[in-house]
């Protein structure tokens, strides 16, 4: 398993984990098998989604924040119920397989972990499963 870093620079941040993903696989010489990606934070998540036009996370982004805006009638006292919200709907892993030592991914996909409550530095776990 390997765990890295994710450093935000904004409270709401969508960042493109794509490459270091692939180096994570490269690195683990594994040819065929899965990837699971795991987010230990009640305000972070990830998600797949296109990662060519940067819009689309800009719409995502828009869209969560009036699903889940940041001020509203929550309970929670420290004032970031917003992110625990999203996080939620995103999730807080996804499994990718990996062919030919690489991972399946669509054309015009990438890999994003999401902070809704920084900036913070954050961490995340990568264990690849041999098929």
């Amino acid at each position: 398993m390997e765990t890295m870093q994710v450093k935000s620079n904004g409270r709401v941040q969508f960042i493109d984990i794509t490459a270091r993903i692939r180096e994570t696989i490269s690195k683990s010489g594994v040819r065929d098998g899965m990837a699971v990606i795991f987010v230990p934070h009640t305000t972070a998540g990830i998600t797949i989604n296109e990662a060519a036009d940067p819009a689309v996370v800009e719409d995502i982004k828009e869209k969560l924040a009036k699903l889940a805006p940041y001020s509203d009638a929550y309970r929670h006292a420290e004032g970031n119920s917003d992110a625990h919200i999203k996080a939620s709907l995103l999730g807080s892993s996804v499994m990718v397989i990996i062919a030919d030592g690489a991972p399946v991914l669509g054309t015009w996909q990438g890999i994003f972990f999401c902070d809704f409550d920084g900036p913070r530095t954050r961490k995340l776990f990568v264990q690849i499963i041999p098929s």
